[in-house]
């Protein structure tokens, strides 16, 4: 695939070989973004486990400090006061049979759903469509619940979901290239807490294998994944 000019001089300011720890990864995203608009920081890690395997499915939430840059669109399948609650927590979409139906017509313009548990029979009839995006309501991320609203809040909050995929591969964003150094820092250690937190009990050897960060249009920058500690203290500047 041919690549830009901007990505090519962006690609050439890495160093081949070398493992970025997260402070100089972050300042060197921000320094090759080259895009017209406030490019997105993305983390992705390589993960030691067989995600075919229910018991090795690494999937979670965790409340980023400082946000993600971008407020979410929430859709929140409810009735009665829990829709209510709903809307007053600032949700985009609340409804139930409306919303299914226009789902099912291929209308898919909002990031994240929550559903009331007495809503997920006719919910999952969207499996298909929610599920390959990871859109699909979970018990385990708190996207099925009576508290809609805090789940609204949550979301609106800076709430991001993350899964392995089929091919072991996992996926965060941390911010945008806007943010400063330390928020995008911060951000990326409470992300990985959580994901090493959530390590399989089955998963044997290396949890994580290999770490990139880039931005929406950037090259990947090699990231050193085992430095977990002091991640805002320059290097060669610890005691």
């Amino acid at each position: 695939m041919k690549r830009s000019k901007n990505y090519r001089a962006a690609a050439e300011a890495i160093t081949p070989g070398k493992v970025y720890p997260p402070l100089e990864a972050v300042r060197v995203a921000k320094q090759i973004a080259k895009a017209k608009y406030d490019e997105t920081v993305e983390v992705a890690l390589r993960l030691g486990v067989d995600p075919r395997k229910a018991d090795q499915a690494v999937r979670g939430t965790v409340n980023l400090p400082h946000g993600t840059g971008k407020t979410a669109r929430v859709l929140v399948f409810a009735g009665g006061d829990r829709a209510e609650a709903a809307r007053e927590a600032g949700a985009d979409y609340v409804g139930s049979d409306d919303l299914i139906e226009r789902i099912s017509g291929g209308w898919l313009d909002f990031d994240a759903v929550v559903a009331t548990p007495d809503m997920m029979g006719k919910v999952g009839r969207l499996g298909k469509v929610l599920g390959p995006r990871g859109l699909m309501p979970n018990p385990k991320t708190g996207t099925v619940t009576m508290d809609v609203a805090k789940a609204v809040t949550d979301i609106k909050g800076g709430k991001i979901e993350f899964r392995v995929d089929k091919h072991a591969n996992l996926h965060f964003i941390i911010g945008k290239v806007s943010f400063d150094e330390k928020r995008l820092v911060e951000n990326y250690a409470a992300a990985l807490d959580e994901i090493q937190r959530l390590k399989p009990s089955a998963s044997k050897g290396r949890y994580i294998e290999k770490a990139t960060l880039s931005t929406t249009m950037g090259p990947g920058i090699p990231l050193d994944f085992t430095k977990t500690r002091n991640l805002l203290v320059e290097e060669g500047a610890e005691a």
